[in-house]
């Protein structure tokens, strides 16, 4: 997609990201796919970072993911360098040479080992990376690194995305005050089975990667792996949380520590506004759905119904229709797979339920249905009637634009 797409009418300003101490970023033009655009960007922390990871489920990964998944176990990370305009996927040994050369490029610049070097690319599948451009770039880049860059390194990381997503929040641990703050890029092959395409979150906080990952995993689960775009699994998929330790915390050893309760929170809230900002993002979307499910024989059973109808093609284009259809979320329900009974089943649009108990309200209205249909942020209720289990989902809907998008991905 040479071409600037026009901003998604769901999209929401980039928020003010200051310093955080122990990281910086930068950006730049590589000339990766596109020329002229920025396509590369590079982040360095602090010695002594730690990082936590969670990945896709691909069974066909970049060799990006391969590369991150194995600089895990070390639990430190001193770089962070993305790539836009190509995934690095599908690509054999190429593709394996190439993460092995960028990050001994970055390794050298930083002064730390390789595998204290974390790569992410995203883009086209089935290319070789050009990384000698990478190569080329990246001590220019690394000069001119600062820790004003969140926003150009939001920018850089963009493929179909119309507008650069970040988010913040500040958290104490103890009496220890510490910011949180990330930002993501993902707006097609959006159906996380773990993360969107990519997220980049750092804490000033001192935590061990342990409990990093152990919050970063559960947070993963109520944000990330709760949306979709279009039911597709990218094969590059991650989401890194770094911290730098800049601020002295009292000792934690577990995730489950009661200290840590406003960090998770806030951390969660981050993780959730990122995610919610890929589905603002979706390729050709105009509305922004939130699908609740109650009544379930469990939250993982409701969250697959949620799931279900959140994926529900008929679904996506009834809402972007406008039309208030919700027989085709009983469809969506009853595919699901899930346990289910037509005698129990509750469905609600915008705040009014249209049928209970597997039956039409008597003397049912429509208006205001078919009113709130107008609206950007449609809400959808399920009720399954069978227990306690809740969940819920969020997506777009889809509209000729994703189909403008991906038919021309390439050219």
């Amino acid at each position: 997609m040479a071409d600037a797409l026009p901003t998604s009418p769901l999209a929401r300003p980039f928020p003010d990201l200051t310093p955080l101490a122990g990281v910086r970023f930068g950006a730049t033009a590589a000339g990766i796919r596109y020329a002229g655009r920025t396509d590369l960007v590079m982040a360095e922390f602090a010695p002594g970072t730690r990082v936590a990871g969670v990945f896709t489920r691909s069974r066909c990964p970049g060799a990006p993911v391969d590369w991150c998944r194995a600089a895990l176990a070390g639990g430190v990370a001193r770089a962070l360098v993305v790539n836009a305009g190509n995934a690095n996927v599908f690509t054999g040994r190429a593709g394996y040479e190439a993460t092995q050369a960028n990050a001994a490029d970055a390794a050298r610049l930083v002064e730390c080992a390789a595998s204290e070097v974390f790569l992410a690319s995203t883009g086209v599948i089935g290319e070789v990376l050009p990384y000698r451009k990478i190569s080329d770039a990246l001590p220019g880049l690394y000069g001119r690194l600062s820790e004003n860059g969140w926003a150009d390194a939001a920018r850089g990381i963009m493929t179909t995305d119309t507008f650069p997503k970040g988010a913040v929040r500040e958290a104490t641990i103890g009496d220890a005050k510490v910011r949180i703050q990330g930002i993501a890029k993902g707006s097609g092959m959006i159906a996380p089975d773990m993360a969107t395409m990519l997220a980049f979150v750092v804490t000033d906080a001192t935590l061990p990667a342990p409990v990093l990952q152990a919050l970063l995993s559960r947070g993963t689960e109520k944000s990330f792996n709760c949306t979709t775009v279009d039911s597709d699994t990218s094969t590059s998929d991650m989401a890194l949380l770094f911290a730098t330790g800049q601020v002295a915390c009292p000792a934690i050893t577990s995730a489950d520590d009661p200290a840590l309760a406003d960090f998770a929170a806030a951390l969660d809230a981050v993780l959730l506004e990122l995610a919610l900002l890929v589905v603002r993002d979706g390729e050709g979307a105009t509305k922004m759905m939130h699908i609740r499910v109650t009544g379930a024989t469990s939250d993982e059973s409701a969250k697959r119904v949620a799931m279900a109808i959140a994926n529900s093609p008929l679904v996506k284009t009834a809402i972007a229709g406008e039309d208030a259809n919700w027989g085709r979320v009983v469809m969506a329900v009853g595919k699901s797979g899930e346990p289910a009974n037509r005698d129990t089943l509750s469905v609600g649009i915008g705040g009014t339920w249209i049928a209970r108990n597997g039956t039409v309200i008597p003397d049912y209205d429509e208006a205001p249905v078919v009113a709130h249909m107008k609206g950007q942020e449609i809400e959808i209720e399920v009720d399954l009637g069978l227990a306690n289990g809740i969940g819920q989902a969020w997506t777009c809907d889809l509209t000729h634009g994703y189909i403008d998008i991906n038919g021309s991905y390439r050219s």
